[in-house]
């Protein structure tokens, strides 16, 4: 089809809306509103488009073509994690998260939603309970862009232009932070152990120092290996009145220590575990949390709802509180700018943790490492294949190849062919680990699953 047309879903491509346009503009054709720009700037040639799709059916059509390209968890099993994990999502996640009154859960200003306010107050609430302190944000964008607004907010504390982040942190995520930290705040890394990727002590302590805003670091780790050192981390960082921060995965908090409990000032992390899908990648939202003090309280740049009582007795409302902090009230006045927000999956969180409760996350953590036991000790005993470091692992854990001759993208081509989405490539952001691969197992993965797996690798490594 070549023939030009009024697209019905292309707002004002209607002729008679486009004269009506140019006539209030005192214009003969479109082209007039951009006869001054310069000729040389103008591109001569045709745009290499496709025909246009004239109906909602070809358009849905079309998509789902595109969409049918993919290799999906469904039709497959998955050993992939790093950022995006593969849990079970219970349907009364996705029914509030689609109801008409979460249409509009955008964390702007809707005065009379209080219903909005209300949810977003109990996912505070809940995700505060959960990682020990009594203070919490509305969702940011994801874990990465948390992290980077706690390191801004312990610099706005402390005064100080200099944060510590673990050498083994997430490729990824480091690269957020540190475009979100510049110009003004420096960042320095810390090794850690060969053996036991936990973070070295004596590297930690030579970095230390007046200097210091904050020290970051993860529990688990983003190679999986659960930080047992928490408490003397925080014990150092606090000699030099810097402030500790922790990320954390929460599905783990039903298993390991609230991070307050051993010492953490601010801690953030990823609610896409807590009944968000994944969505190619995506389905995030992160969270930043510290305890109810107000030299706390005033550095968060996100809008903070809270509970107050009303002129009615036993009646309660629930509002925005600080207003002032944020862009929407001081623009570049203010802490920090925070735009769009993932408002409707930290009310998805919210269900999910009010579902579960502390039992629930507890048989969620134990029932993960469990099977992350399992598969590990099953995959040790093929030949070649190791553990590539000591201790204990939660949900994810690195798989070390370099003995059996075969690259882990050879390994996962074949892992592939049996249906199976092996571990994340390590060797480009981890070139001292070689041949490795970071592995995921969730509460979804069957005895079953793992099994298979095992045998795959067996089998491609025979």
């Amino acid at each position: 089809m070549s023939k030009k047309f009024s697209h019905p879903f292309i707002p004002n491509s209607q002729p008679e809306i486009k004269k009506q346009m140019l006539d209030e503009l005192g214009m003969a054709s479109v082209e007039d509103i951009f006869k001054e720009i310069p000729d040389h700037l103008r591109f001569k040639g045709e745009l290499d488009l496709p025909e246009a799709l004239e109906s909602e059916y070809e358009l849905r059509k079309h998509v789902k073509g595109i969409l049918s390209k993919n290799s999906n968890c469904e039709d497959n099993i998955s050993f992939l994690g790093g950022g995006t994990w593969q849990h079970y999502v219970p349907s009364v996640c996705d029914t509030i998260a689609s109801r008409d009154e979460f249409l509009t859960a955008y964390v702007g200003d809707a005065y009379d939603d209080h219903g909005k306010f209300q949810a977003l107050f109990e996912f505070q609430s809940m995700i505060a309970e959960l990682v020990g302190v009594d203070c919490s944000g509305t969702p940011t964008f994801d874990w990465a862009n948390a992290a980077g607004i706690s390191c801004r907010m312990a610099s706005r504390k402390t005064g100080r232009r200099e944060v510590i982040l673990p050498e083994n942190i997430s490729p990824g995520r480091l690269a957020v932070i540190r475009n979100y930290l510049k110009p003004e705040i420096k960042i320095t890394t810390v090794k850690s152990e060969r053996k036991t990727g936990l973070i070295d002590i004596d590297d930690l302590k030579s970095k230390l120092s007046d200097k210091v805003a904050a020290v970051y670091f993860e529990n688990p780790t983003y190679l999986g290996v659960i930080e047992t050192q928490g408490l003397e981390i925080s014990k150092l960082t606090h000699e030099v009145d810097a402030e500790v921060i922790v990320g954390c995965d929460p599905s783990s908090l039903g298993v390991l220590e609230a991070p307050a409990n051993y010492g953490a000032d601010i801690i953030c992390g990823e609610i896409q575990p807590l009944g968000v899908h994944m969505q190619y990648g995506g389905g995030l939202g992160g969270f930043v949390a510290t305890r109810d003090e107000a030299d706390y309280v005033a550095e968060y740049p996100q809008l903070l709802y809270g509970i107050t009582t009303t002129r009615s007795e036993g009646e309660y409302g629930f509002g925005e509180v600080a207003y002032h902090r944020t862009s929407y009230a001081s623009r570049e006045k203010a802490k920090d700018f925070v735009g769009t927000q993932a408002a409707l999956h930290g009310i998805t969180a919210a269900v999910y943790l009010a579902l579960m409760g502390p039992h629930g996350m507890k048989e969620l953590g134990e029932g993960i490492m469990q099977r992350v036991s399992y598969a590990t000790n099953e995959i040790s005993k093929i030949e070649g294949v190791k553990l590539a470091y000591e201790g204990f692992n939660f949900k994810e854990f690195v798989l070390d190849f370099n003995d059996t001759g075969k690259s882990v993208d050879e390994i996962n081509q074949e892992l592939k062919k049996m249906n199976i989405f092996g571990g994340i490539n390590l060797k480009k952001d981890f070139p001292d680990l070689g041949e490795s691969a970071l592995y995921c197992i969730t509460e979804v993965h069957t005895k079953e699953d793992i099994d298979k797996l095992v045998s795959a690798l067996q089998k491609i490594l025979a």
